[in-house]
């Protein structure tokens, strides 16, 4: 792993200096860095059918680079339960969200927060509010939520270098100092501690874990991992499933009475055997067995075995997003297959997803051409989030709350060489202690579902240590009434034990 290049001082949510630094080259007097801004709002609510006096605290946190130069302002949002006899029994949950450049509002105020933002159509963060969250946990474990810089409200600084912070292990650097920092100021280093990341947050959770062996936790929470499948069969392998997931849902195959669950597990059960098998023979497979793949390839996931076997058995994502509702003119989602739009020349699959809704469609009539990049597009506000945490929680902010910087995302150094995953599976071999909690969706193609079991096997993860939740929706498992319930059920048993 690269040597972290920066230290991170943070203005803990007490407004106490705490100055976090680690091995690295000495840093000089550090410069003047802006007041940290702090809120602090009481509030009660009714959590897990009880009702909760709870205080709230928003605070800045001041990243500094190696000399001790401000890089930039990050924000960490509290909710801590008040009246609460002994805090060194009182479970803290950290929690962030991905991208990377996406701030903590879906597992905010989508899943696990005191308030909750009904979910708007695709493309449509400015109207509507926020509402009470009955299903938050608030009432068994605290809960601090983390927006790295270039997310939320947090900003890099201006002509600020952010090449390190922006990198796999830099960005896992500053998120660990600031759960440090915030353990020391409010005088929980003996609390149950847990860690939860969604999407590429389930990368930096798990190298939080893999470089900080001295932070130590209880449980680690993964929600639609982001991990990585290398190889020229396995990409394939472990998408069919959730391909599989999307037809069922799409009423493109026969379901012969199976659930969707059902049906995602003959998948899996065909893709481990039959199918990695005939890929693996490659040019070797006889004619008559690859008819016989492509078939039964077509019945699982709803293309046309011709077009099968013209992709050589090998279908990417756009294959199946593009295909299987061409005959209706349209496209499906990548975040979540129930999502469609209109089929149009030119579709990218992935920035463009109508699912993620920050590429405005094409007007009729106009030309064809590509979609813009994630550079050019840049910051989305998410207005609805800002007015809640300036209006409910106090937080004087200075500009728009941006839901996902895709300037960020652009900018971002993926260090290829390391897997964090591998170095989680190592620490929960050395700790039985440690566990591990991963919820997967049938209809996130982003992340599919297999991929995070098929990894969470290959790297070594102790099955006795696993708890796995599979849900029947999309990248966001807990969207939908019932799949929220399930989720924050799932989220306070799993602390509880």
């Amino acid at each position: 792993m690269k040597r972290p290049l920066f230290l991170v001082a943070v203005a803990a949510v007490l407004s106490l200096p705490v100055e976090i630094a680690w091995a690295g080259p000495a840093a000089e007097a550090a410069t003047v860095a802006p007041a940290p801004r702090t809120s602090v709002t009481r509030h009660t609510g009714v959590f897990g059918g009880q009702p909760v006096r709870y205080t709230a605290t928003v605070a800045e946190v001041v990243v500094n680079d190696a000399e001790g130069r401000p890089v930039g302002l990050a924000t960490a949002i509290a909710y801590v339960r008040d009246g609460v006899r002994d805090r060194a029994k009182r479970p803290v949950v950290f929690l962030f969200n991905g991208g990377p450049g996406a701030s903590s509002s879906p597992l905010h105020m989508s899943a696990l927060g005191p308030h909750i933002r009904p979910k708007a159509a695709p493309g449509d963060r400015a109207s509507g509010g926020w509402a009470p969250n009955p299903a938050s946990p608030l009432d068994a474990m605290d809960l601090v939520f983390i927006d790295p810089v270039g997310t939320g409200f947090s900003r890099a600084l201006p002509g600020a270098e952010t090449k390190a912070l922006y990198s796999t292990s830099g960005d896992a650097v500053a998120a660990a100092a600031v759960i440090r920092a915030w353990l020391k100021a409010n005088g929980r280093e003996a609390s149950p501690r847990f860690l939860a990341g969604e999407s590429y947050g389930t990368t930096r959770a798990a190298q939080v874990v893999r470089a900080n062996p001295d932070l130590r936790f209880d449980g680690v929470l993964l929600i639609a991992m982001a991990s990585e499948s290398p190889g020229r069969e396995m990409p394939h392998v472990v998408s069919l499933p959730t391909m599989a997931a999307g037809a069922w849902r799409h009423g493109k195959v026969d379901r012969a009475g199976r659930t969707v669950d059902q049906h995602f597990d003959a998948a899996v059960d065909f893709a481990r055997t039959e199918y990695v098998s005939a890929l693996i023979q490659g040019a070797s497979l006889p004619p008559a067995e690859r008819r016989r793949i492509a078939g039964r390839m077509s019945a699982l996931v709803g293309l046309p075995a011709g077009l099968i076997e013209e992709k050589n058995l090998r279908l990417s994502k756009n294959d199946w997003m593009f295909n299987v509702l061409k005959d209706q003119g349209l496209r499906t989602g990548l975040l979540d297959v129930t999502v469609t739009a209109p089929l149009e020349p030119g579709q990218d699959g992935a920035i463009d997803d109508p699912a993620l809704g920050v590429v405005p469609r094409r007007a009729a009539g106009a030309p064809a051409g590509p979609p813009p990049s994630p550079a050019a597009i840049g910051p989305v506000e998410s207005p609805v989030v800002g007015r809640y945490l300036t209006e409910v929680l106090k937080y004087p902010a200075a500009g728009p709350y941006y839901g996902v910087n895709f300037a960020v995302n652009a900018a971002w150094t993926h260090e290829r060489g390391l897997n964090p995953f591998e170095g989680l599976a190592q620490a929960m071999q050395a700790d039985p202690a440690l566990r591990l909690f991963w919820a997967a969706g049938y209809y996130d193609l982003t992340t599919p579902a297999y991929a995070g079991r098929y990894t969470l096997d290959q790297v070594g993860v102790p099955p006795a240590q696993l708890t796995a939740a599979y849900f029947a929706g999309p990248h966001g498992v807990y969207e939908g009434a019932e799949n929220l319930q399930r989720f924050t059920d799932a989220v306070r048993a799993f602390v509880a034990r």
